[in-house]
This record gives C-alpha cells, structure tokens and sequence, in this order.
C-alpha cells in the first residue's frame, strides 16, 4: 500500500488553519491540488522527484487536513492568496509548480493577479477556461442544506460514486478511503457540499482575459477520457499560456494521480533534469 504524506506543519491564513509539508532535497518545488481532493493525491508523485527538488505541498482551505468550519470562504477567490502566503512563509521567489485542477486555477490566479512567478509550471486536467461545472455540481449548488443533511450511508455512497467519476479505471479501495476521509463525518460531509456550492466560474472568468504565453516553460498534460473537463478546454488553454504543446493520456480520466502517475512522474523529470 502506498503511504501517504504527511503534513506536520500549520500555518494560519486569514484566520483559516492551513496544513502543509514539505520532503526532499534541493530547489523548491510546490504541488497544488485540485477538488474534492487534497494533497495524497501526490503520495505516488512526489517521492519520485525528491532526491532532486524540496516539495512543497498543502491542503487548500477547506479540504483534508486544513481547518474546516462553518460560514468558511473557500472559494477560488482565496487560494491565491493563500498561495502567495505560503509562498512568503516557505521564502520562494521562483519555484518549479505542479498544478492540478483547482490548484491550476489556483496559480494561475496567483500569476495573473498577484505577481506570483515560476521557474517552470506543470499543470494538467486544469480548471481555467468557462464552462467548467458539472450537473451534479450545479444541482449541489442550489440544494446544499439537503445535500449536507443526508444521512452518513447515503452521503458515503454518493462520495464514492462521484469520486470514481473522476478516474478511466476503477479507483482501488486505498485511493477511495484516502480521498473519502476527510469529507465523513459531520464536519467533513458538510464541507464537502460547502466547496461545492462555492464553485463559481467568475474566478476563471476573472483571469481568462487575461491569459498569454508565461514566462516560464509550461508543460500540459490531459487525460482523454476525462469526463469533468474535456480535453479540448486543454488544447485551447496551451494556446493560450505556452507553446500549444500538450500530451494527451491514452485510456485516462480527470484524476491522472491515480490512472498514470508515472506520465505525471515523468513530465516532472524531464522538466527538472
């Protein structure tokens, strides 16, 4: 079984509980998540590079280890800053970032908006280009109350439903609990449903104008069979912020962690070496 990651250290945002880690040796590499997910989606990734860069890895505010509590933002229109903190607490200028879903909305909002700079960015599966949102999401956003208030079976059934949706190939046991975990419970199954309502495309739409090629070297890769966002939002992002390059992933969904974690592995050496 894989092991997961540890996050040992807490920094407090805004009021907000953040929880982080950091292994390896040499320059700074930060990895950000996406949603309903938190930092283990890295556990398969990031020991890889870690005799060659120190990484950096966080749960956004309101997801998996970091506080979460009721009347909390935790929207898009926080992560950034909340980037950009970290960023200042762990004493970055330049860092090479991985990035993926809400986390690449998450740097590029820190790029764009906040003057946030990267020695090279890898990002894939991206929330960055409207529209975004699927029909459960839509529906969770105008039922939220409800949603929370299921009983625990239920809500445990439709988390693992939702969750396998991200993925080509059947999710293993170890993944479904880890990404499960910290959305049980009372504070956890109603957090689930407070990102969700908080998912709101004027955060992309915020940037998107604003999008060119970054000053840094930009490595996309997307998965063909993703069923939350089409691989075509993907071509058209690299055109936008790099060179048009992308590689597309045979026989893998959205969560690329867990269909091909060696192609994300292996993006990452090449980038680094």
């Amino acid at each position: 079984m894989t092991e997961t990651l540890e996050l040992p250290y807490t920094t407090t945002i805004d009021g907000n509980a953040v929880k982080w880690g950091r292994i390896g040796n040499g320059p700074a590499l930060v990895a950000i998540h996406g949603t309903p997910f938190c930092s283990q989606v890295w556990r398969k990734i990031i020991p890889h590079v870690a005799d060659r860069r120190t990484v950096f890895y966080f749960d956004l505010v309101g997801y998996g280890q970091s506080e979460m509590r009721d009347g909390q933002d935790v929207s898009l229109a926080v992560q950034n800053s909340v980037l950009c903190t970290l960023f200042r607490e762990w004493g970055l200028e330049r860092p090479d970032v991985l990035a993926h879903d809400f986390g690449c909305a998450t740097a590029l909002r820190a790029y764009f908006l906040d003057g946030l700079r990267y020695s090279s960015l890898t990002i894939f599966d991206a929330v960055a280009l409207a529209p975004w949102g699927s029909p459960f999401v839509q529906h969770v956003k105008s039922h939220e109350a409800a949603f929370a208030g299921m009983p625990d079976y239920m809500h445990r059934a439709l988390l693992k439903a939702y969750l396998q949706t991200s993925a080509h190939y059947p999710l293993s046991e170890e993944a479904l609990h880890v990404y499960s975990q910290p959305w049980t419970g009372a504070v956890g199954q109603a957090a689930f449903y407070r990102q969700i309502a908080q998912m709101d495309q004027r955060y992309t739409d915020e940037i998107e104008p604003l999008y060119q090629k970054l000053d840094c070297p930009v490595s996309m890769l997307w998965g063909e069979n993703d069923q939350w966002i089409p691989h075509e939002k993907g071509t058209e992002l690299a055109g936008l912020i790099s060179d048009g390059s992308i590689e597309m992933l045979t026989a893998c969904g959205h969560l690329v962690q867990e269909d091909r974690p060696e192609a994300i592995v292996a993006a990452l050496l090449k980038r680094l070496s």
